[in-house]
């Protein structure tokens, strides 16, 4: 009986393990940009969102300059998906008047192959507001905890 409650003890702390919270991280450091991004979301059906949030500078001399660096929280988050080592995230700011009219659009598309813990795949991202739209892209690196 001892060990039934050992074992079944130990089942229902490994139990509770799988239903831990997901957090993926983000980040790109190049000559265009520098940003990271962390997000949580719930592990149970739907995988609801916990928290969001991340900086972003725009190092591109070409690109418009009031936006400096960008504070983005879950309200910037317009679409997310992650399901079997898939992660995909869609960021929009839109800085209206402090940002002098402008908006970014920040896409970030990563895979993770089976039992790592990294994710590797590629940013897009497009100001707009200044004369025309000016596009950035490279590789993105995630994590998950």
């Amino acid at each position: 009986m001892h060990r039934f409650l050992l074992a079944f003890t130990a089942l229902v702390g490994a139990t509770e393990v799988a239903h831990a919270d997901s957090r993926f991280f983000c980040s790109a450091d190049d000559k265009n940009v520098r940003f990271t991004v962390e997000s949580g979301f719930k592990a149970e059906p739907g995988h609801e969102l916990n928290h969001f949030r991340g900086a972003l500078i725009i190092k591109n001399e070409t690109a418009p300059q009031p936006l400096g660096r960008v504070s983005i929280d879950s309200d910037s988050l317009s679409n997310r998906w992650s399901h079997n080592g898939e992660l995909r995230l869609e960021i929009l700011y839109d800085g209206g008047k402090a940002a002098g009219g402008q908006s970014v659009n920040l896409t970030v598309s990563a895979e993770q192959p089976n039992g790592a813990t990294a994710f590797q795949g590629i940013y897009d991202m497009t100001v707009y507001g200044g004369d025309k739209p000016i596009a950035f892209n490279g590789k993105v690196s995630c994590g998950a905890k």
